[in-house]
């Protein structure tokens, strides 16, 4: 599955390279998730924050 993140170096939406799934902390001590990679084109770390588990 090919994540698609925002890279704010190219400043373009690209899938992200090893997109690889991790925790993030959030309001009152919960867990969210969010997805982190590389940019294919510059190599700079790209972050999206994901929506609730189903």
């Amino acid at each position: 599955m090919a994540e698609t993140a925002y890279c704010v170096k190219c400043k373009e939406k690209r899938d992200m390279d090893g997109p690889k799934e991790v925790p993030m902390k959030g309001k009152g001590g919960t867990s969210r998730r969010a997805m982190t990679g590389t940019c294919p084109k510059c190599g700079t770390k790209m972050f999206k924050i994901l929506g609730k588990a189903k």
